[in-house]
């Protein structure tokens, strides 16, 4: 089977020198008692120019282009299939680059870097590679490009360029130590013992758990000297715990097309309230940049002068009541609990025009106070990483640690949502891809 451990060890693919393993003690009885006994392990090293370390939608990339090149690569991955957050990706559909894909649509501390990447392999250049594949695609909205199919059309394609460039997967194999040598990095792994030129890290994040990921790659960074920036969740739900959580909760499933701000940044598209608390795009977008204390502005209706409708409503429209008027514009169900919880509903007529107001700032401005948020179990990416200040630009090698790459979402570049966090995985990963 390709890609199983059993078939990689019988693969030609590099030559194989042996070596002995570090030794590893263990005990043994005898009539005598217990004593120590030093075992030495005899798997073979195997020589590659190239190994990359995770099989997701950034080293399945990197590996196709640098074999393409004729280098050997040895793809390794510590799960049992290779890309599985792109088959969960876009709800099963992989929204796999965004038409409007710019600098401005990625957070850094370092915002400068990802410039050089994402202008040398554009969106069109990977719209190119679908269609060579003849997958259909469509644009959802904000120039989100969806497979009009499913995700594994865009993981088939990968791992077609994969085979068809002579990449060796390795999976089910997991990385034990990494050490620098005169000629590159020596790795001990589960599969045996590894040598290489080029030792590529594109082991993403620390999102999504279940999905398997780990701090791998922090480790590695730091143990070569890196500096790492702090970590956490973005583009993820937001939990609540005061009052509002009831109206969360009561309005869970509904949907509501809004304007979302905080820190300077607004996004404007749906919310989405949870028994939990509040999601949806709007949400996930405005979370990367939200810290913990911070208030969110919620316009809840971002096509209408809010002071100038309730003007109108109370000149045409005086014994109507408020949820009733609110129902025009929300769901009943909405309408009847802001109209009730936030308001006091009566007769249009009857509100001063100082409560008009207060109304008014209420729906154009909400405040939410986050407790939290979901964390890294749904979040879709991970905010911080590895410093960019470390990292070449050009071709994304360490400036620390030369031959040692970092690619895709462990380093400290964060795509907004629609597709850019993809254009950034093919992106840093074809700058690599032309140096190792």
């Amino acid at each position: 089977m390709p890609g199983s451990v059993a078939a990689v060890r019988a693969s030609a693919n590099g030559s194989c020198v042996k070596l002995p393993r570090p030794p590893q003690r263990r005990r043994r009885q005898s009539k005598q008692g217990r004593r120590e006994a030093v075992v030495q392990d005899t798997r073979e090293v195997r020589d590659t120019d190239v190994v990359i370390v995770g099989a997701g939608a950034t080293g399945l990339m990197c590996a196709a282009l640098a074999a393409q090149r004729g280098r050997r690569v040895l793809l390794l991955d510590h799960a049992n299939k290779a890309g599985k957050k792109i088959l969960m990706s876009g709800g099963g559909n992989c929204n796999f680059t965004n038409l409007y894909t710019e600098p401005a649509n990625f957070l850094s501390q370092n915002p400068h870097f990802c410039k050089s990447a994402l202008a040398r392999f554009t969106q069109w250049d990977f719209i190119a590679l679908v269609s060579k594949h003849n997958i259909p695609y469509h644009e959802k909205k904000l120039g989100q490009l969806f497979c009009d199919n499913k995700s594994i059309d865009i993981l088939r394609m990968l791992l077609a360029e994969c085979a068809d460039a002579g990449v060796t997967p390795m999976l089910e194999t997991s990385v034990e130590t990494i050490e620098k040598t005169q000629e590159g990095y020596a790795l001990a792994t589960s599969a045996g013992p590894m040598r290489c030129q080029s030792l590529v890290i594109a082991t993403g994040g620390l999102s999504i758990p279940s999905m398997g990921a780990t701090g791998f790659g922090y480790q590695v960074a730091r143990q070569f000297g890196h500096h790492v920036l702090p970590t956490r969740a973005g583009l993820v739900p937001f939990t609540i715990t005061d009052q509002l959580k009831d109206l969360c909760n009561e309005l869970s499933g509904t949907s509501v097309d809004c304007l979302v701000s905080c820190n300077g940044k607004s996004f404007r598209e749906n919310i989405l309230f949870t028994h939990r608390g509040l999601s949806g795009p709007a949400i996930l977008q405005i979370s990367s940049y939200w810290l913990p204390g911070q208030a969110v502005e919620i316009n809840l209706l971002p096509d209408l002068d809010i002071p100038d409708w309730l003007a109108r409503q109370r000149n045409d429209r005086p014994n109507a009541e408020l949820k009733t008027l609110l129902a025009e514009l929300f769901t009943k169900k909405m309408a009847a609990l802001i109209g009730e919880q936030w308001f006091v509903s009566k007769p249009i007529k009857q509100y001063t025009h100082a409560e008009l107001e207060q109304i008014a700032a209420r729906l154009g401005a909400w405040q939410v106070v986050p407790a939290g948020t979901e964390g890294y179990r749904t979040a879709e990416v991970t905010l911080g990483g590895v410093d960019t200040k470390e990292v070449s630009s050009k071709t994304m090698e360490s400036l620390k640690s030369p031959g040692l790459y970092f690619i895709g979402e462990v380093l400290d570049v964060t795509g907004h949502l629609g597709g850019f966090n993809f254009q950034w995985a093919w992106a840093s990963a074809h700058a690599a891809a032309q140096f190792v």
